[in-house]
């Protein structure tokens, strides 16, 4: 039995939920630091506040992808988690911008970093199944074009949400000063987020099927196989997830240490890109951070990821022609090359409009890294255990991000002389040595497909 393949627009609104999504995330992305500073953070501690966001995804999408194999309900196995999630990050970015409401109850601060955690920990509920969703519906030879038409969507959601303060403040006359404190274009432009994220989420959930564990089961290749993961799940659920992890398959630990670097430098690039910008760019202080010029610097920031976020929505038009031609791995180390280069350029920029340049480059990588390792570890992945190794998967993701925001704010303070641009360095560097290693990966699906 094999799954059925299915036409673009099925692949399309099966993934049309990650647009909501992905324009929250930028929205996050784009403004958290600045209004985590607007309610007082000082820059060197900023990325203290954001180990939240992977704190978050390390505890719960293993958690999430665990269970989610295992459920069944009216709504399927993965659509009841990330509609609870997108209602859940929907609550938070309305309520972060507008944490001063709460002021009488407990300082702004606490509630805004609150809300960032209420955040991050629904997009995580949100995303993971997402990921599970395209490897359960879709064939090996469809995989590559569905994780790219996934980040097709993630980079239309992201330039909206990275562009709307901007054009609310200069399109539609919502002011963009706040006064000292968060300003009206950005308290708007997180409501918009959130319902455009409840939006998008239906239209997948109404407009997509699943197969069912059943279904699931007869599409296994090796009955041995299935035979030893279904005794290994009438363990407990902590120990099955240990198991699973030591169980990894060779491609998931190559493309783990890919992953870690290419992480550990997008977290540098969004904590830091907004106090570098001001500084590097505008010749503000890295803590004034309720002047108008510090504004007008952030929305910059959103404009210029909207940049690489455009550009990342269409490179995934042309990744599956490339990878095609030259191996996934190639790709996705072509592309972190690219991306790396952009960020180091950066330090060399004369005004705000040499960033474009600079993030046209970073799409280029952003759209290799939505995709392509991906595509590569769900070949790898057994169909029954999809959802908890996608989980697991992102232990690579978010524990580079961890330890970037430990370390980050005090190598700014006390190595940097509290000059961010050069974490922006180091985030371009952390992608070089990731294009180096993606080269080592064992693409296992893409030999299989060839032979």
């Amino acid at each position: 039995m094999e799954k059925r393949k299915l036409g673009f627009w099925e692949i399309w609104n099966m993934s049309f939920g990650f647009l909501g999504i992905q324009m929250g995330f930028a929205l996050q992305n784009a403004n958290a630091s600045r209004i985590l500073q607007t309610f007082g953070a000082d820059v060197h501690h900023l990325s203290w506040f954001w180990i939240i966001a992977p704190l978050m995804g390390l505890i719960v999408q293993p958690i999430i992808g665990h269970y989610s194999d295992k459920t069944w309900t009216k709504l399927g196995r993965r659509r009841p988690y990330f509609l609870i999630g997108a209602i859940l990050a929907s609550i938070g970015l309305v309520l972060m911008p507008q944490a001063e409401i709460f002021i009488s109850v407990l300082p702004a601060l606490w509630v805004g970093a609150g809300m960032l955690m209420i955040m991050d920990a629904s997009f995580n509920i949100a995303m993971e199944p997402f990921r599970a969703l395209v490897g359960d519906n879709l064939r090996d030879d469809q995989k590559t074009s569905g994780f790219s038409i996934q980040t097709v969507l993630i980079g239309i959601g992201a330039v909206v949400g990275s562009w709307l303060p901007y054009a609310l403040a200069n399109w539609f006359g919502i002011s963009n000063d706040g006064g000292g404190g968060v300003p009206p274009n950005l308290i708007w432009s997180f409501i918009i987020g959130a319902i455009v994220l409840i939006i998008s989420i239906l239209v997948t959930v109404f407009t997509t099927d699943e197969y069912s564990p059943e279904e699931l089961k007869r599409f296994a290749d090796e009955k041995a196989h299935l035979e030893e993961i279904e005794t290994e799940e009438e363990s407990g659920g902590l120990v099955s997830i240990v198991n699973d992890f030591k169980k990894m398959p060779i491609t998931m630990k190559q493309l783990a240490w890919v992953q870690f670097f290419s992480w550990f430098g997008l977290f540098g690039m969004w904590v830091f890109t907004t106090p570098a910008i001001a500084q590097h760019i505008y010749g503000l202080d890295a803590n004034d951070s309720h002047s108008k010029a510090f504004n007008e610097a952030g929305d910059w920031v959103g404009i210029i990821f909207g940049v690489y976020n455009l550009v990342s929505a269409i490179m995934a038009f042309f990744l599956p022609a490339i990878s095609k031609k030259i191996g996934r791995k190639q790709t996705h180390a072509l592309a972190l090359l690219i991306g790396g280069l952009g960020l180091i350029s950066i330090y060399f920029a004369t005004d705000k409009y040499f960033l474009i340049g600079s993030m046209i480059a970073v799409g280029v990588a952003w759209a290799s890294i939505l995709s392509m390792p991906y595509a590569m570890l769900a070949g790898a992945i057994h169909p029954l255990k999809m959802g908890i190794y996608m989980g697991i998967f992102n232990f690579f993701i978010v524990i580079p991000q961890i330890i970037n925001a430990l370390i980050g704010g005090p190598i700014v303070k006390y190595f940097y002389n509290g000059q961010a641009i050069y974490s922006l360095i180091i985030a371009g560097v952390s992608f070089l040595i990731a294009a180096v290693l993606s080269m080592k990966v064992n693409d296992i699906s893409e030999v299989k497909q060839t032979t």
